[in-house]
């Protein structure tokens, strides 16, 4: 083993499969809310607050004293109110106050997530070199942190990587989200009102995006990352392909929704890449 991992968010959707990834590979540390505690792995040494995006670059500073490597994870995700909370502005304040503390307590790699949705949306596959373009106040945050940190860490000794994370779908998956919320409808027998469903997208299980985060965390990679598989699907496959499980392909009901304007028709990476500036 080497040197201690420490983790925010370590507890959440994404986290967990992290955690996961990186278990028996070096001493994990959480950065947890008291009430998450319990949820840590056997091992895993946890270190509470109650907010972590309020806590100062001091207390920062002491936290992450013998850390090695910082997974960034923690930041507001709820279903239908992350896109455009204000507290995606704590979020902000809160990962820059950690980035000074990491600075302070030398921490040698710091791996911050973002989304998919700080690219301009180009129709074509997304490389790390492709320019930005938020379009919510949670992507904007995202953007924002990142290019933050990238000018912070740049001529220090602290190497940085922006993992920014396509559409997750798996284990742990708030039930408000497309892919437990089609597994219910389907397995009560009930019909699924959904649009035409000719969005492309990018899914990857979120156990393979953890061990991708994980690979960059204990590796060298730096500079901006895409977490993604590559594979472009398009939203009506993966519900056919989720209702034939149930044999009920008939409870699909597309166009009986009206089509977001504002849901970008093509999202999809090229996986990893690093280097480039985030």
């Amino acid at each position: 083993m080497s040197g201690t991992v420490s983790l925010t968010g370590a507890a959440g959707f994404v986290g967990r499969h992290v955690l996961a990834a990186l278990a028996g590979s070096r001493p994990l540390r959480a950065i947890s809310r008291p009430g998450q505690r319990d949820s840590l792995p056997d091992g895993v040494t946890p270190v509470l607050t109650p907010a972590w995006f309020a806590e100062a670059e001091d207390w920062w500073a002491r936290a992450l004293e013998g850390t090695d490597t910082l997974i960034h994870l923690a930041w507001i995700t709820t279903p239908g109110e992350y896109l455009a909370s204000p507290l995606n502005h704590d979020c902000l304040c809160g990962t820059l106050a950690m980035a000074r503390g990491a600075l302070r307590a030398r921490v040698r790699r710091v791996i911050g997530i973002g989304t998919c949705f700080e690219y301009a949306m180009t129709g074509r596959p997304l490389a790390v070199t492709d320019p930005l373009d938020p379009k919510t106040p949670y992507a904007g945050a995202k953007a924002a942190a990142s290019h933050a940190l990238s000018g912070w860490f740049a001529g220090t000794d602290t190497a940085f990587a922006w993992c920014r994370l396509f559409h997750l779908h798996g284990a742990g998956e708030d039930a408000r989200r497309l892919v437990p919320f089609l597994h219910a409808r389907l397995a009560a027998g009930m019909p699924v009102e959904m649009t035409e469903g000719r969005q492309v997208r990018d899914f990857i299980d979120v156990a393979e995006a953890g061990r991708m985060i994980a690979d960059v965390a204990l590796g060298e990679m730096t500079g901006a990352v895409n977490i993604c598989s590559g594979r472009p699907v398009t939203v009506r496959a993966l519900a056919e392909q989720i209702a034939d499980g149930y044999g009920r392909r008939d409870l699909l009901r597309f166009g009986a929704r009206p089509e977001n304007l504002f849901d970008p028709p093509h999202v999809v990476g090229i996986p990893l890449q690093g280097s480039a500036p985030p």
